[in-house]
């Protein structure tokens, strides 16, 4: 078993070809959010991933193997809903809606432009239709936003540049119940 315990989020630093040319591991979400687990790469390798307590770790990140190996993660597709709003009778406002009363139950939620990704769940779906959402149940990758409280770096956002989070806002608990 090969040990990897570091992680370069998104690749950042590294040629692409270097990349392009890595090993390749498929990992789930419930697998993603484990900072200890074992996992086979495309090559057959098996690997004994130790990182850092509280790493996420997300589709297009790269991990570096003790031997200077790189293996790139990819989200592998799994069971989800997907939740659009209802182009006849609702707008898209009902998706914030939606994204809303799903962060009060602190369910991981993948937040798009046009629809919102949750781990199957009959009772959320069925107040979700009830909410005139369509919700249908699909085989994706599944990369919910990090939170206010997630370490490491920030949920989905593949879009090459920095998100600055010195803005001087709190996240505090604001009376949350727990």
């Amino acid at each position: 078993m090969i040990q990897v315990s570091k992680l370069i989020p998104r690749g950042q630093g590294l040629a692409p070809v270097l990349i392009q040319r890595a090993a390749t591991v498929e990992l789930d979400w419930d697998v993603r959010q484990k900072s200890r687990f074992a996992a086979t790469d495309s090559t057959g390798r098996a690997l004994g991933i130790f990182l850092p307590r509280g790493t996420l770790v997300r589709g297009g990140d790269v991990l570096v193997a003790e031997d200077g190996s790189l293996v790139r993660v990819r989200a592998a597709p799994q069971p989800v809903l997907v939740i659009t709003h209802c182009p006849q009778h609702g707008t898209p406002f009902d998706l914030t809606r939606a994204a809303y009363h799903l962060g009060n139950r602190h369910v991981p939620i993948e937040l798009q432009r046009d629809h919102l990704k949750i781990e199957p769940d009959h009772v959320l779906a069925d107040m979700l239709r009830a909410m005139h959402l369509i919700v249908t149940a699909q085989d994706l990758p599944f990369e919910p936003e990090g939170g206010a409280y997630a370490a490491g770096h920030g949920g989905g956002h593949d879009h090459g540049h920095s998100h600055g989070h010195g803005h001087g806002h709190a996240h505090g608990d604001h009376g949350h119940s727990h």
